[in-house]
């Protein structure tokens, strides 16, 4: 028997149009040794920061970036740019990447003793004397401070120790270090492979995989590739950020070579040449050219829409390895962009960021696939389809449900193109995608048609001299 009802009631049902989930654009995912074991970090783990404080808390900091690059991309991403978020991953072990150190004595001055950063804190032993009671340990600065301690057994005229200790040693950290894999005796997960976990820790999207230091490895670089092709089998889109090796390409005119040598011709590629400057500090170019593109979208509102090409760098100089400053006029920086290669330009205005182009370019002339705002609003559309949708599988697969897709993602599209983020966009069911085996193996595909718009690369004005103008003006 029905149940009995005697007046007025309510129900709620779906909303026939949803709402798009956008995907993050600009999120970087370095990969590197970082000084993590004067903060107690953690190891081949991925570690999302919104600020410089909080990097530097999660992953340590040193100016000494030959060591650990990871504290470049800190400095880039956070004090030059103020961007965020930027994922880290530390892959300098304490318990893999160490070496002893031999006894020897050591200078007491006003009551301190400085060790080097690398030594590990818990290891350091001095003879005679006991941790905690006669001296203690901190980080500070570029320096493990060991500080004796008033009431302890040291002498105040003591003026040399007698210490042992062990370091990480970062020169120990090799490219399969950097790759990483998957452990069978851990059942973990390390290096570039773990950008597959950033997604269920964090729910984000990383769309930029650098490895500062690394990424001209030809092997680390392939790595890179194949990581930035599909992230959690879904996502699509990213790129990795290479450098060309500076202490092997010093002309610019030899960087198209290296470049056919190593293998570099993908559109998930974006590779840079030579070696950005600022100050004393010297940064790999594509710390830099994250970092603009992550300002760059963040301008755009968080879309990839525009080129970070033409738009300003926080460098004063570009370099090689060995100091060398490279100054290129517009000619030499328009050759290697046609050979797809970005570079920095002081023309007019300062640096910028100069180069519209993907690796694949010219190979690939395909415009989705070669222009980089192009070919990453095509990953960034995907990936916002891939987080909106992903609620509506193994929902029934009814006439309402199609129509309630093919509504909402136009309209989504209708506001890109009112925004000026596409040219046009438009989503369509096909029937001749969509048979009737595969609709009743519930497969449902949705054509989707846009244009982003391309940068005006080139802004030619054709001057004519107009004789008319002579008698109109001079005429009595």
């Amino acid at each position: 028997m029905a149940e009995y009802f005697h007046g007025v009631s309510t129900r709620q049902v779906d909303t026939s149009v949803s709402t798009p989930v956008t995907a993050d654009s600009g999120i970087a995912f370095v990969v590197g040794a970082a000084p993590a074991h004067t903060v107690g970090g953690s190891v081949n783990d991925p570690i999302m920061c919104q600020s410089y404080a909080e990097a530097v808390a999660a992953m340590g900091y040193s100016d000494n970036w030959g060591n650990y690059p990871i504290c470049e991309a800190i400095y880039a991403q956070f004090k030059l740019y103020g961007v965020s978020p930027v994922v880290f991953v530390n892959i300098l072990d304490p318990a893999k990447h160490k070496k002893s150190v031999s006894e020897q004595n050591y200078t007491v001055t006003d009551g301190k003793v400085l060790l080097p950063l690398e030594a590990l804190k818990d290891t350091v032993k001095v003879t005679g004397y006991t941790a905690g009671e006669d001296f203690d340990l901190f980080y500070e600065g570029e320096n493990l401070i060991l500080e004796v301690l008033d009431g302890g057994s040291i002498p105040a005229e003591t003026g040399e120790l007698t210490i042992t200790f062990d370091e990480v040693d970062p020169s120990k950290v090799t490219e399969k270090d950097i790759i990483g894999g998957f452990e069978v005796s851990t059942k973990k997960y390390s290096g570039l492979e773990l950008i597959d976990k950033v997604f269920p820790k964090y729910g984000i999207v990383c769309d930029m995989i650098l490895a500062p230091g690394w990424s001209h490895k030809s092997t680390v670089a392939a790595a890179m590739r194949a990581k930035a092709e599909t992230i959690n089998g879904v996502f699509h889109g990213a790129k990795a950020l290479i450098d060309i090796d500076t202490t092997e390409v010093t002309h610019y005119a030899d960087a198209p070579t290296w470049k056919k040598t190593q293998n570099i011709n993908d559109k998930a590629e974006i590779l840079c040449w030579p070696l950005f400057g600022l100050g004393d500090y010297v940064f790999h170019a594509s710390v830099h050219t994250a970092a603009r593109m992550t300002a760059t979208d963040s301008d755009n509102g968080g879309c990839p829409a525009e080129s970070p090409s033409n738009k300003s760098l926080q460098i004063d100089r570009a370099c090689l390895a060995d100091g060398t400053t490279v100054l290129l006029d517009l000619n030499q920086a328009n050759y290697l962009n046609s050979n797809g290669i970005v570079t920095a330009l002081n023309f007019i205005g300062g640096y910028v960021l100069w180069g519209n182009e993907t690796a694949c370019f010219p190979a690939d002339t395909d415009v989705k696939n070669y222009f980089i705002p192009v070919s990453r609003m095509f990953g960034w559309v995907a990936n916002s389809l891939v987080l909106s949708y992903w609620s509506k599988l193994d929902k029934k697969m009814t006439r309402r449900l199609i129509d309630s897709i093919v509504n909402s993602v136009n309209i989504w599209l209708n506001g890109l193109v009112n925004e000026e983020k596409l040219l046009g966009g438009r989503v369509e069911f096909l029937e001749e995608e969509n048979s009737e085996t595969a609709l009743m193996a519930g497969k449902a595909v949705f054509h989707i048609y846009m244009t982003p718009p391309s940068p005006m690369k080139e802004c030619e004005f054709v001057l004519e001299y107009d004789a008319d103008y002579v008698s109109s003006a001079l005429a009595a």
